[in-house]
This record gives C-alpha cells, structure tokens and sequence, in this order.
C-alpha cells in the first residue's frame, strides 16, 4: 500500500497543476461574450487548483527524490511565469502552491494504515469525479469549434491534444484505484503518448511565434519533425528493437528540455515575440520534464 499511496500522491502533484493550467489557457482564450464557457473554465480551474493544494498539503515526505530532482512539478520558472500570466491575463493564481511545492522532501511511507488508505482513495475518487466534468468539458469545446459555432484562441489540435492528457491523468488514477499500482507495461505505452504530445508542442510553439522569429520557427519545426520520425519508428520496431527508441527518445527530448528552457527564460524576459503565455512556456517544460524522468525509469529497469 506504501507504492499505491506515493505513486497517487505522485500522479496528482503532476497531472492536477496540467490540469488547473489547461482551464486557465481555456479561460484566456474564449472572447468576452462567452462568458458561460469562461465561468466553467474558471471554476474549472479553481477547483483542480484546490485538488493540488489538498494534494501538496499531504505531500512532504511521501514522494521519492526523482519527481522532485525531475522539476516536473516546479521550475525556476514557475512562479515569475504564474505572476506574470496573471498580471496579463487578470486570472488570478495561487502561487503559494508553487512555493510550498519547492519546499517539499522527499521521503519513504511506512507503515500506512487504514486511515491514509482512505483519504487517498478519497482523493483519487474526487479526481475521477473532476476529470470526468473537465473531459465533457474540453469534448464539448472541440464540437462546437469544429461546428464553427465557438470561437477561441486555441487551436482546435491544443484542445484535443489536452483532452487526451486529461484521459491519461484519468486511466492512470483508474488504474490504481483498481490494482493499486501502475503497470511497467503502462509506462512503455506512455512512450508513443509522450512523442506525441512532444511533437504536437513543437507545431503549437511554432505557430505561436511571431513570423519575425525565423530561426526559433525552424528550430521548432526541426524538433516537430525529430519526434514524427520517432512515431515512426516505433511503429515499425518489434519489441526487441523499442530499447533503440527509448534511448533516441531521451537524447531527443534532453535536447528539447534546453530548447523549452531558453524559450521559458527568453518570454519571462520578454525577448522573444510570441502569442505564447509565460505559464504555456513553463508548461511544456515541465511535461518534457516528467517525460525524461519516464523515460530514465525504463532505462534503469532494463
């Protein structure tokens, strides 16, 4: 029970910061007169907002050292790119969270009873119960964007492309409130998942960029393509052949975390002309920085 306990903890520390930012670039994107859908998307946002400072309040020493070596969580990043967003969107966020997360330990549970069980079962049920209205939410965005009856700044593939993390947040915790553990099997799934929305973040940053910005539009377009040919490769490869995947995958994505980074810093600093929100910069950074981590796992497993 120690395992299911920590990897929860893990999960929603992670995947429910994704989640509150995913409303709030929802939030941002619909124009005044949709106020209903910026209501829902604002009350969206409060609510995994809430899920995350419930989570953080239980999370000081019952995580292992990786997630937090990892900057998964938070970067140097993550408060300015919270401050500012706020300062520019008028969207207000709690950056009190982000701060008691970098104080966070690490640590081994022992010796969980009955009660710890509960409350993160409880905490599990209530993220399902979130997801749940958040996916309907995000499907319904997409059906009336594509029936050309709601208008938002985000591109029709980010909407997608964030309900299918939202799905993944969803079987993850699904998944250990059945078996109480995460299958390896599931983490090597994650690999094509993760190429994926990798690829997809390297197509958003380039159409983000001001036309001006030539030489970061190519370096995005050059990743976009890297991380096709590994989608590629993997659906050619059998099983005996996926560790040459897994490795060009990290050596790829080690390059692209350094990339995100001078991209994280050079909007913080307003040095780069772009329609990209400080947060969505710092948002992408932690999501390549979480896939490393996934990927440093598999190789040490093997």
């Amino acid at each position: 029970m120690e395992n299911y306990v920590t990897l929860s903890i893990e999960t929603h520390l992670f995947f429910a910061r994704i989640m509150k930012e995913h409303a709030l670039f929802l939030e941002a994107g619909f124009t005044c007169k949709d106020k209903p859908w910026i209501q829902r998307a604002d009350r969206l946002r409060q609510e995994f907002e809430e899920l995350l400072l419930q989570t953080v309040r239980i999370s000081d020493s019952m995580i292992g050292k990786e997630i937090l070596k990892s900057q998964e969580l938070v970067t140097e990043f993550t408060i300015p790119a919270e401050k500012r967003t706020s300062q520019l969107t008028g969207i207000p966020i709690n950056s009190r969270i982000a701060a008691a997360e970098e104080n966070l330990r690490s640590g081994c549970v022992k010796n969980v009873n009955t009660t710890t069980v509960r409350r993160i079962n409880q905490l599990n049920q209530r993220a399902i119960r979130m997801l749940d209205e958040l996916i309907r939410f995000k499907e319904n965005i997409l059906r009336e964007v594509d029936r050309c009856r709601l208008f938002t700044a985000n591109y029709p593939l980010l909407i997608e492309h964030i309900l299918r993390e939202a799905r993944l947040y969803r079987s993850i915790i699904a998944e250990l409130l059945k078996n109480k553990k995460i299958s390896y099997e599931k983490l090597r799934s994650q690999e094509q998942f993760w190429n994926q929305i990798m690829m997809e973040h390297a197509l958003f940053i380039r159409g983000l960029l001001d036309p001006t910005e030539v030489e970061l539009i190519e370096t995005a377009d050059n990743f976009a393509m890297e991380y096709d040919k590994l989608l590629g490769m993997a659906r050619e490869q059998d099983c005996k052949t996926m560790d040459e995947v897994t490795r060009k995958s990290l050596d790829e994505t080690l390059r692209y975390r350094e990339f995100k980074a001078a991209g994280a810093e050079g909007i913080l600093e307003c040095e780069i002309a772009s329609l990209i929100l400080p947060l969505l910069a710092d948002h992408v950074l932690r999501e390549a920085n979480h896939y490393i981590r996934i990927l440093e796992c598999g190789e040490h497993k093997r």
